[in-house]
């Protein structure tokens, strides 16, 4: 357990997600006065305060330190109580300065991508709205508060996914990012229940984090496994891992923004921020740690497999996300929690940088995202060149890097703690070479050779304004220094894990073991990495032979499989799509009129004929209704009769 410190003012951890909120509000009331840019630029600066009074957090914040700051009891039932609470340690601090820092700068780049959107007002409600519910989710002291924010992003992210809404592909794709959240968010809540159920036999009703983490031993092992599966459940669907990962290639559909938040630094790390939050829970159930790192390697394999074959500039991009993600819950399967979240801190620099770059690139393009339609677009776009540059080697693993850092430590973790194997190394290692090979294989088709755009969309190229190429000179400079936090032992030591061990504890530190075998291991990487990259230069960098060899016979098969995305979405269709559309098919024609309906239409007839039988006797005569008079005394005094 970590100490609170009391020499902050924990009145200011409130205002870090309410100025977002606030802006949003506002926006929503008078937007439409403020105008297009008004509204953005209110935007913007929201989410720039709560980076400014993250920063100063970040600055007087000890490694050991805790803030607290109670608004009021939200809950209370029986022992139950539930608070909304902020709390900010070193953890969080790391995750605001993420969501609030690469926030701001897509805000500003917004404010250039979608200055001529009709929607562009709308636009950024949802924007602020979203980082005040993933601000809420990292900062929520507890459990349920933390459920909160997930399904706000959830939420959010339907809006935004969705925003173009008039086109029919928008509103499928959020459609599917809601359904199959909703599916692992099933789970998710199943875990939170049986969790707080299982502690109340023992007597200790809370989801606090630090009650949780104090009583976590009073649960019985096998429970603690299946708590943990079921929340990993829900950290598949945010974090678009095997088997509910179909929702974020297809999230692509919505502005290129709101790409850049949804896989850089928001909604796809919340998973892997939550399993992060309750090591000390997943740390009691080898069993669930173990299928994490075996999904997360299987993930991160698969993924790249898929994005060699795409042609599509931001799809590449989405299933390199779940690639990235892939290793984070690798890392995480093996107890290197300090990792996870290093590669997911630098990760969020590279990542946000790429997407701004390809949406630069779309915008100089007017709209095009066919990496064939490009090519040659160097001497156009110099400084999307080169940021699209710096954070393609960074992804890629290039020396003293960010990604190089974060995904070395990975691979050696993966490679040397008791929960790793050699195995998953081996699936990580082939991995980092692929990564490589198709992020330069995008860069060579939309940056050199010849221009292959036509001639009226190349003679309109030209380079995005100020407002959206300086966040990427700023992304792109973090996609190199941002590693240097965590340098291994063999170079100068590692702060990162300094400052995360007071949360980890002894899950922090890098697992022992030599540095000729680390030095060793970073060396095949480099050299799967370098000779990865020298096969996209002269597959596709000199416009070799290798495309069109792919698509042959002899590589028919495969390609078709990686292309077609191993046909994964067909099958989830044939599987459960179409039967469930069949079953409502069946219960809307059949069912429905037959027997709901003729449940209710047969109480109505029968009432009317009913009431037909009544309207007869009811004719208005007065002689008939003294003969009724006198056919009923006759019948009572017949009955009295009969019983004498």
């Amino acid at each position: 357990m970590v100490a609170p410190t009391q020499s902050i003012a924990p009145e200011l951890l409130r205002w870090i997600p309410l100025i977002p909120l606030l802006a949003c509000l506002l926006n929503t009331f008078f937007g439409a006065r403020l105008g297009k840019r008004g509204a953005g630029l209110l935007a913007s600066f929201a989410v720039g305060a709560s980076f400014a009074i993250a920063l100063y957090i970040f600055w007087l914040l000890p490694a050991s330190g805790v803030i607290r700051d109670t608004l009021y009891t939200w809950i209370e039932s029986g022992s139950f109580q539930a608070k909304v609470s902020f709390e900010v340690d070193a953890l969080t601090a790391v995750m605001l300065l993420v969501i609030t820092g690469v926030g701001f700068l897509i805000h500003i780049y917004s404010l250039g991508y979608m200055g001529h959107d009709e929607g562009m007002v709308r636009f950024f409600i949802y924007l602020n709205l979203f980082i005040f519910f993933m601000l809420l989710l990292v900062m929520a002291d507890n459990l349920l508060l933390l459920f909160v924010g997930w399904e706000g992003v959830g939420l959010c992210s339907y809006l935004l996914i969705g925003f173009w809404y008039h086109d029919h592909t928008n509103t499928i794709a959020g459609n599917k990012a809601f359904i199959v959240n909703r599916i692992g968010d099933y789970g998710f809540v199943l875990g939170i229940l049986l969790l707080v159920t299982e502690l109340g036999r023992q007597g200790i009703w809370t989801l606090d984090f630090a009650e949780l983490q104090k009583h976590v031993q009073l649960l019985n092992p096998n429970m603690i496994t299946l708590i943990t599966l079921l929340l990993f459940v829900g950290a598949t669907g945010k974090s678009a891992q095997i088997p509910l990962f179909v929702w974020l290639p297809d999230a692509m559909a919505g502005p290129t923004p709101v790409s850049a938040l949804i896989h850089a630094a928001t909604m796809v790390t919340a998973g892997v921020y939550m399993t992060a939050r309750l090591h000390f829970l997943f740390l009691l159930a080898p069993a669930t740690l173990s299928l994490i790192a075996t999904i997360g390697a299987a993930t991160a394999f698969f993924a790249a497999t898929v994005a060699l074959t795409q042609t599509d500039i931001k799809r590449v991009l989405a299933y390199s996300t779940v690639s990235q993600l892939g290793y984070m819950f690798l890392a995480v399967g093996v107890g290197a929690f300090s990792a996870a979240i290093f590669h997911l801190f630098t990760h969020a620099f590279f990542k946000a940088c790429l997407f701004l770059g390809a949406g630069s690139v779309i915008h100089a393009l007017e709209g095009e995202q066919d990496m064939r339609e490009m090519g040659g677009l160097r001497s156009y776009l110099p400084t999307t060149y080169w940021t699209y540059l710096i954070a393609t080697l960074a992804i890629a693993g290039a020396p003293f890097t960010a990604g190089f850092f974060s995904k070395d430590l990975i691979l050696w973790q993966a490679y040397s703690s008791p929960l790793g194997s050699h195995q998953l190394w081996l699936i990580a290692w082939v991995t980092a070479g692929m990564t490589a090979l198709y992020m330069f294989r995008q860069f060579f088709m939309v940056f050199h050779g010849s221009c292959r755009a036509d001639e009226h969309v190349r003679a309109h190229i030209h380079e995005s304004p100020a407002v959206m190429t300086v966040p990427l000179v700023i992304l792109a400079m973090g996609s190199i220094f941002a590693g240097w936090l965590g340098t291994p032992e063999y170079l100068w030591g590692s702060r990162w894990d300094e400052w995360l061990e007071p949360i980890f504890g002894a899950a922090a530190k890098t697992h022992a073991g030599s540095a000729g075998d680390e030095i060793l291991l970073m060396q095949l990487t480099l050299a799967i990495v370098a000779l990865a990259i020298l096969l996209a230069y002269f597959s596709y960098g000199r416009e070799g032979k290798l495309p069109r060899n792919l698509s042959s016979f002899a590589w028919g098969a495969p390609y078709r499989l990686f292309f077609n995305k191993y046909y994964v979405d067909e099958l989830y269709d044939f599987v459960i799509v179409r039967p469930f559309t069949s079953c409502s098919r069946w219960l809307a024609l059949v069912f429905d009129p037959g027997v709901i309906d003729g449940l209710v239409n047969g109480v109505a007839k029968g009432t009317r004929g009913f009431s037909l039988i009544w309207r007869e006797i009811q004719t208005g005569n007065i002689q008939h209704y003294l003969i009724g008079f006198l056919i009923g005394t006759l019948g009572i005094l017949a009955y009295y009769l009969g019983q004498l």
